[in-house]
Parts: C-alpha cells; structure tokens; sequence
C-alpha cells in the first residue's frame, strides 16, 4: 500500500501531525451538545481559558471556523457541523479501541503463567501462591516445573511471564532479581560410612567419587559442576535423575551420596533418614535464587504482585 502524497507529489506528514488531537475533538462535540464553551470545559476538567485555546488551535489547523460565539452561547458553524461528524467518529473508535485495550489488561491480569526451577517450585512456590491468592483471589495461576535451563527457555520464548532459576548466571535475553539464597549439602543415607565421618568432606574426593546428581541444565548440577571444576567436575554419575524427589529417593534408599538443596532435605534430615556430610572450606556449594523475565519488559500485574511476594 503506497503512502500518502500531498496534492503536488511530496510526502505527507505523518498522520498524527495532520489529524487534530483527540481531546480538541472531544471538545468540539461538547460544545456542540451544550450550546456552551464554558460548561464544555467543565464537563471535560479543563478551565474555560483553556477549552478557548484548544479550539481556536483546533480552527487554526483546520483552517476554518468552526464555533461561532455570543453572548447567549456557542454555536457550530456549517463547517463545525461537519468536522463534528467526521470527530463523532474518531471519538466513538477511540472509546472502541480504550474498552478493548482495558478487556486486554483484564484478561492479562486474570491468569499468571509461571515456570520454575524443581527446588523452587516443590518448595517456596506454594507458600507464594498462597499469599498471591489472598492478594489477587481471581487470578488463575498455572506452574511449569522444570531446570533452571528449560524454565529460562519458557520465559524468552513468551509461554511464562514470569520465571524462577537456581543456576549461577542469568541467560542473555532476560533480567532478573535475586530473591534469596540457598545452600546445597553432600546427604547421604544414616548408613552409609560418610553419614560418620568426622573429617570434613574436601571438593578432590567428592569430585573422585560417584554420586547421585540431577541433569544438565538443573541450577543444582551448574553449581556443583562448577565447584568442582578445579577437579576436572564430578566422576560419573552413580544414577542421572530430572527430579529432586527422585534423587531424595534414591539417596534415603542408600544408593550412594547425593548434593541436594538444603530447603529439599530439611524434613529428611529432621527424622534421621538422611545425614549431611561436612564439607571442608574448598567445598563452596551456594547460589542464589532468581526471578527472570524478559529483558526490558519489568513484570506487571499479577506477576509484579508475585515478584514483591517472593522478596518481602
């Protein structure tokens, strides 16, 4: 579709500079249902100074009268008449257009799309979602779980709005707040030699012996590949499992030492069914926990409402 040309052939100027603006119209078509200057000014907030400026602004760059003024009142002049035709319209797709853009924020904020990462979704995600019920009681809310690399991916590619990670850095394409920090532990079951030891545990032998471990991509598995990588990483894997629960299992079963979150294994190691090992000072295992969206896009909405929940 070619663009518009003025009569001689140059380009037009953009439509926003040619069309009057929407609150001059708005204005002409008070006039012209109050028959007064003075009352349309009150009935759209503005002084009468004001509305006087407006539409003779309004006639300059239309280039015609359009109100003929007197004692008794306004009055719209032939052209007036006219141009509040061709307003009526603009004004009435403009209410158009206001009340479809509201039903958008609406439906925006009645449902939340979240992914996060195992730990934070088995364990802190459900108090939060308490909380954001009491505050928002119509809003529908759905959870992906996933690692920490699937749930970066769910958010830059737009299927959650907001997302939670456990790994050690922050992929291009989104911004994030750090919401807390978490400490991983070396567990193992109550009979397994290591559940005795006295030594503390140095990163050489737990990088030299087989453990139970989460995935690739899992915010748990980056932070203990990159503690031991000093140690050219961790030896393979006695088992390779995609759920905390899973690797809790397994571990309670005394299939071998696993490096779990220390939020996964609170209620395991109350009763007694696992033992965290003691790790010497080589041995850091700590992270941050982070909410991500897309880059430049802050959260909004439920999601905004969300974030602060998670950070107070």
């Amino acid at each position: 579709m070619s663009s518009a040309t003025e009569p001689h052939g140059e380009p037009a100027a953009p439509l926003a500079h040619r069309v009057p603006d929407l609150g001059a119209m708005e204005l002409l078509l008070a006039v012209a249902r109050l028959g007064s200057l003075g009352r349309a000014a009150r009935e759209l907030g503005i002084s009468q100074p004001a509305a006087s400026g407006r539409l003779r602004a309004l006639e300059t760059q239309l280039g015609v009268a359009l109100v003929r003024r007197s004692p008794s009142g306004s009055r719209l002049t032939d052209e007036g008449a006219l141009v509040s035709v061709w307003a009526r319209r603009v004004v009435e797709a403009a209410e158009a257009f206001d009340v479809g853009a509201r039903a958008l924020r609406g439906r925006r904020d009645s449902r939340l799309r979240v992914a996060a990462s195992m730990t934070v979704a088995e364990y802190l995600m459900p108090g939060w979602l308490i909380a954001l019920h009491g505050r928002r009681p119509g809003t529908a809310v759905s959870l992906a779980a996933g690692n920490s690399t699937a749930v970066a991916q769910q958010v830059l590619e737009g299927e959650a709005d907001l997302g939670f990670v456990e790994g050690l850095d922050v992929p291009t394409g989104l911004d994030s707040a750090v919401i807390g920090h978490d400490r991983l532990l070396v567990v193992t079951a109550a009979h397994h030699p290591w559940a005795r030891r006295r030594l503390p545990l140095p990163a050489a032998e737990l990088a030299a012996t087989p453990l139970i471990l989460r995935e690739s991509g899992s915010g748990t598995r980056q932070v203990l590949d990159a503690a031991l990588a000093p140690h050219s990483g961790p030896a393979a894997p006695l088992l390779e499992l995609s759920s905390t629960t899973a690797v809790k299992a397994a571990t309670v079963s005394g299939a071998g030492p696993a490096v779990l979150s220390e939020l996964a294994v609170e209620e395991e190691l109350g009763t007694g069914r696992l033992a965290a090992v003691p790790l010497a000072p080589d041995l850091v295992l700590t992270r941050s926990l982070r909410a991500v969206w897309p880059a430049g896009h802050r959260p909004t909405g439920p999601a905004r409402d969300l974030l602060a929940l998670t950070r107070g």
